[in-house]
């Protein structure tokens, strides 16, 4: 089980689909999840990020459907939260960051909005992503140390991270595949 977390527009989604993608696991969005949570309320995702403020069932519901998901196996989860919340069961975390000025540029070309609109979003979503994480679980996710992995996005082509994570996750099954053979003989 991989769990991908990262800093809004840094990339984990892109990259954690192409972990899902290369080695044959199932991909789980903790986005996805809020966003599916936000239309069986009926909202919209900005008001259930405001509700979310206020109430900690709305977290709580999305990170047990992903550690449902996570404890199934053969699965990246890919959410803010993901590698504090899953540490204890995922074999790798792997966090992802980039500069706010390449994150803000990221989101106004995905989401076809002006630089202003961008970053209003991505402050609004890290500020109530930050508050609730360590409000609600006691969680700063400015504290990185809990990944095995950090990558700046921005240093590097999406391809050439790509290599990096598969190559890291490769290595990772090779060195456990021997550590279970040490222990059979």
């Amino acid at each position: 089980m991989i769990a991908v977390s990262g800093q809004v527009g840094s990339g984990k989604t892109t990259h954690a689909k192409k972990l899902a993608e290369t080695f044959n696991l199932k991909y789980v969005s903790n986005g996805m999840l809020f966003r599916e949570l936000a239309r069986e309320r009926g909202v919209s995702l900005q008001e259930l990020h405001r509700i979310a403020e206020e109430n900690p069932e709305i977290d709580r519901i999305v990170d047990s459907r992903a550690r449902e998901a996570a404890m199934r196996g053969n699965v990246v989860v890919e959410g803010h939260l993901a590698c504090w919340l899953l540490r204890d069961i995922a074999d790798i975390c792997i966090f992802f960051k980039a500069p706010l000025e390449e994150r803000v540029k990221r989101i106004m070309t995905r989401d076809r909005v002006s630089y202003e609109e961008a970053l209003r979003d991505l402050q609004l979503r890290e500020h109530s992503n930050w508050n609730r994480a360590k409000r609600y679980y006691g969680v700063d996710i400015h504290d990185w140390s809990v990944a095995d992995l950090i990558i700046d996005t921005s240093k590097l082509s999406i391809e050439a991270v790509d290599a990096i994570l598969i190559s890291f996750v490769q290595f990772y099954i090779r060195e456990k595949l021997k550590e279970i053979r040490k222990h059979k003989c």
